[in-house]
């Protein structure tokens, strides 16, 4: 739920590095719905602040990503007080890397996440994977069309999209009764 995605988001510490990229993280896979592979791919090169986007790539293709308030917020705070401590001294040009140094895995965001989301509460299982579903269905719930949520998702089929559409039944029923 949203309100479970907000408790989420509000995990992670302002006080230490790792709890700053943690915060950069979910808010970046939460507001673009990008898959976790995709989320420790992006380079440096692929925020743009000014314009406010994202470039993620996949196996078979590039898209770009609105890149929303919190999470533009949240990352910038992440390259100004965190990226260069976790780097330790390393180069690097991966957008995110683990406490030491190094790109951030897949199974290390996983961690992490369980992690918050027991904080947070959330008493079912939660993956990277629940993020991105959860932004396609509030995404629709809130107005976006089908078409938008299918780019930023990178489905090549629209069918694929519309089952979110099937998640979001209970509130079309709300609004045709009032």
């Amino acid at each position: 739920t949203q309100e479970q995605v907000t408790r989420l988001l509000e995990q992670p510490s302002r006080n230490t590095a790792k709890g700053i990229r943690d915060k950069a993280m979910l808010e970046l896979l939460y507001a673009t719905g990008m898959r976790v592979s995709e989320l420790i791919a992006v380079q440096m090169e692929d925020v743009n602040f000014s314009l406010e986007y994202v470039v993620c790539r996949d196996a078979e293709r590039l898209r770009v990503i609105p890149l929303g308030g919190k999470a533009k917020e949240a990352l910038k705070f992440y390259l100004k007080e965190a990226r260069d401590r976790l780097l330790c001294g390393k180069k690097g040009n991966y957008l995110f890397v683990n406490c030491q140094g190094n790109s951030m895995s897949r199974q290390g965001f996983w961690k992490v996440l369980k992690g918050y989301a027991v904080d947070a509460g959330i008493h079912r299982d939660i993956t990277p994977h629940t993020l991105r579903h959860s932004f396609a269905v509030h995404m629709l719930q809130n107005g976006a069309d089908v078409k938008s949520v299918q780019e930023m998702l990178g489905h090549s089929d629209i069918s694929s999209t519309q089952i979110y559409l099937g998640m979001n039944v209970a509130r079309m029923r709300d609004v045709y009764m009032k």
